[in-house]
């Protein structure tokens, strides 16, 4: 009788774990700096081929660093990406030459910059995405272990240490 309390109550934590696991995601906002550098949104740039070799996910930052002065960043939509048209732009996002964007919805985002800087291939598009799932459901997640998870796993392991001594 008191093994088969002992499996339950070991079926029941990894149930626990797994549903903690599961709800509690924990990805920390990567922040990209667009082109690769510091202050790399400038002309004659391939940020086509920049973008390619970064993941994009909702929560990240992209970081454009330039020349207030000469430059901008403007997010628009496809046909104005694909145009370069800068007119009807969906936001301006140009503060101070040293401007981050938020990635807060899975989708295409498209900028470039005004004043025909967009012929010069100063434009760039990427695509955010949710966060992969798991693969592996048992595997209890250290990606950024905060306070109060760690306590609530070890409060998990307290009350399934009792309960098996006292079982």
């Amino acid at each position: 009788m008191e093994v088969f309390s002992l499996k339950k109550m070991l079926l029941w934590l990894i149930t626990v774990v797994n549903i903690l696991g599961s709800t509690a995601e924990c990805r920390e906002p990567v922040l990209h700096r667009v082109g690769g550098g510091k202050y790399t949104w400038a002309p004659n740039m391939n940020f086509t081929a920049w973008a390619m070799h970064e993941e994009f996910y909702v929560g990240d930052w992209l970081y454009f660093g330039f020349d207030k002065t000469r430059y901008s960043v403007l997010e628009v939509n496809k046909i104005n990406y694909n145009n370069c048209n800068d007119k009807n732009c969906i936001a301006n996002i140009t503060r101070g030459g040293r401007d981050v964007f938020n990635l807060t919805e899975a989708r295409p985002y498209y900028f470039l910059s005004g004043r025909g800087y967009c012929f010069k291939g100063m434009k760039v598009a990427v695509h955010a995405q949710y966060p992969p799932p798991d693969p592996a459901p048992l595997v209890v997640r250290n990606v950024c272990p905060s306070k109060s998870a760690s306590h609530g796993l070890a409060m998990l392991l307290a009350l399934f240490t009792s309960y098996a001594v006292m079982g």
